[in-house]
């Protein structure tokens, strides 16, 4: 017999998880996400989230309140009489009414191992520290952030050169899988549930435009671990004189190099520069208002002179 859930999502990372329970037959009742937000050059659009929309596709209902401050968004999450809600980057912290408006309560997929990278930006989080593993979670949600009991876990290796991005979109179906088998084994009375450990929590900060910029004077790998864990976005940057003009670029890719010199020196025509300690090759990036490009076709139109200091 299959449940009846409340599916709780906003962006592409959730779109896989909605898209598997409804596979796996389970009815779901409700889809709720963040509301529609202004799109479009001007601004002037409003465009409902990746959820919003992949729910409409498969005819279920969508509701998106700004928050459930107001009695009546709580009672009208009650009235589904669901068994258990889903969340996965839903985008809001949900109060005790909707913790306990379902049967069964809320099974949250968090993108890190708990509890490590607890919050907002554990992807990228996870990569700028230079972690070699991490994983999908799905927990039980309790009044605070992350620190419910784990259900489920499934860990994921990052290779030393993935980026954010590849490494969303692993998390993304890893996490679509684990949440069918939470979910089978809940409706089958067999979910084990294991309290957080106490010790080894971090907090994944939700990522400040301050930070984005390189700093070159850090040692190589930090360098490289900040570049891959801000890209695709919001993307790691920094400025170059191009064609006697002072830009900032976005770098999307890197490798680190055995060279050395003063931190952001152009130690070759190829874009490989000096960190405060070793080096880095750019080899993907992307001028403001360009497309991204790889670091041969970038040179093409805009060289990059050995000698020259980047900052």
């Amino acid at each position: 017999m299959a449940l009846r859930i409340i599916f709780m999502g906003t962006p592409d990372f959730s779109v896989p998880t909605l898209k598997a329970l409804h596979q796996a037959g389970h009815e779901i009742v409700a889809v709720y996400s963040q509301p529609p937000r202004p799109a479009g050059r001007r601004g002037l659009d409003l465009t409902p989230s990746p959820v919003h929309r992949t729910a409409e596709e498969l005819g279920i209902p969508v509701l998106t309140p700004l928050n459930f401050k107001m009695e009546e968004d709580r009672e009208r999450f009650k009235s589904h009489t669901a068994d258990v809600a889903v969340v996965v980057a839903y985008g809001l912290l949900l109060p005790e009414a909707i913790l306990n408006g379902t049967r069964l309560g809320c099974y949250n997929g968090h993108a890190s191992l708990l509890p490590r990278w607890r919050g907002a930006a554990p992807i990228q989080r996870a990569i700028m520290a230079g972690d070699s593993e991490t994983g999908m979670m799905v927990m039980k949600m309790d009044k605070g952030l992350d620190t419910g009991p784990v259900a489920l876990t499934r860990k994921v290796p990052i290779a030393p050169d993935m980026t954010a991005g590849a490494l969303h979109d692993v998390l993304s179906q890893t996490g679509a899988d684990a949440m069918v088998e939470a979910m089978a084994k809940l409706e089958a009375g067999a979910l084990a549930l294991t309290p957080q450990s106490e010790t080894g929590v971090l907090y994944a900060a939700k990522i400040d435009k301050a930070e984005t910029r390189i700093d070159f004077s850090r040692p190589a790998e930090t360098v490289h671990n900040h570049i891959r864990g801000l890209s695709p976005f919001p993307g790691a940057w920094c400025e170059m004189m191009l064609n006697g003009k002072a830009e900032r670029v976005k770098v999307l890719a890197s490798s680190v190099a055995v060279a050395s010199g003063q931190p952001g020196e152009a130690l070759d025509d190829d874009l490989t520069l000096a960190c405060g300690e070793g080096a880095v090759r750019l080899t993907r990036l992307q001028k403001a208002g360009g497309k991204p490009l790889a670091a041969s076709e970038f040179l093409r139109g805009l060289p990059v002179a050995r000698g020259t200091v980047i900052a």
